[in-house]
């Protein structure tokens, strides 16, 4: 009896990996969460979901402490990937095709927008973690002037409103290019799906599979 054709995948993200991601992605939902609730009096009752607004205030800053090392790790795991170069800016440049759905450039593992929106993830988080904890009265209330913790809170929820709106974005074009969500459900994406948007990538995988595949034929004679 002959089996039917199995899909041929990438491996993309292996599981580590993703398991970073979401604990990243989980916090951010968490404090996004709450720290609307502290900003706009209309969603206050959002604290509800931790249990009180009392338990809600504690655990906000605690939960951004762990969103921010896992970002890190994911930082020092990607930035290399993710260093911008003229191609990227030219395909920034051609969104307007991306979004038609057509093949920009030769795209390597991330593209020109993956990569802006690294970056930008890694400013905020950076910016939230100073501002935060300027702005953490339990622990540093009495070290940090009242004008500073001000001025802190005022950029704190700057740059927490530029990182939603910047998640969203994410968000919008995981959903928006099919496909793209399984890589970090399952780790995996197909090879078309690697052929079509990131060819220069696609190549260097093929490459390093082909080049086993032949040691490990060679190592059997």
């Amino acid at each position: 009896m002959t089996q039917p054709n199995k899909e041929i995948v990438i491996q993309r993200y292996h599981k580590i990996e993703r398991v970073n991601h979401w604990v990243t992605a989980g916090c951010f939902v968490l404090l996004a969460i709450s720290g609307l609730a502290f900003f706009y009096p209309a969603f206050f009752w959002l604290t509800g979901i931790f249990g009180t607004p009392q338990l809600a205030r504690m655990l906000h800053p605690w939960i951004g402490v762990v969103m921010f090392v896992s970002f890190m790790i994911m930082f020092f795991r990607y930035a290399r990937s993710n260093i911008l170069t003229k191609d990227d800016f030219a395909w920034l440049g051609s969104v307007d095709k991306v979004l038609k759905g057509k093949a920009v450039g030769d795209v390597g593992k991330y593209n020109g927008g993956q990569k802006a929106m690294f970056w930008l993830m890694s400013f905020c988080m950076i910016t939230l973690l100073i501002t935060g904890l300027l702005s953490w009265h339990t622990y540093f209330g009495e070290a940090v002037a009242i004008p500073v913790k001000r001025v802190a809170l005022l950029l704190h929820a700057a740059s927490a409103l530029l990182l939603i709106a910047g998640i969203i974005i994410h968000v919008y074009a995981a959903i928006w290019v099919k496909g793209t969500i399984r890589a970090m459900v399952e780790g995996v994406v197909s090879q078309a799906w690697a052929r079509t948007h990131h060819p220069k990538w696609y190549r260097e995988v093929m490459a390093k599979r082909d080049e086993k595949a032949e040691t490990q034929s060679g190592s059997s004679l």
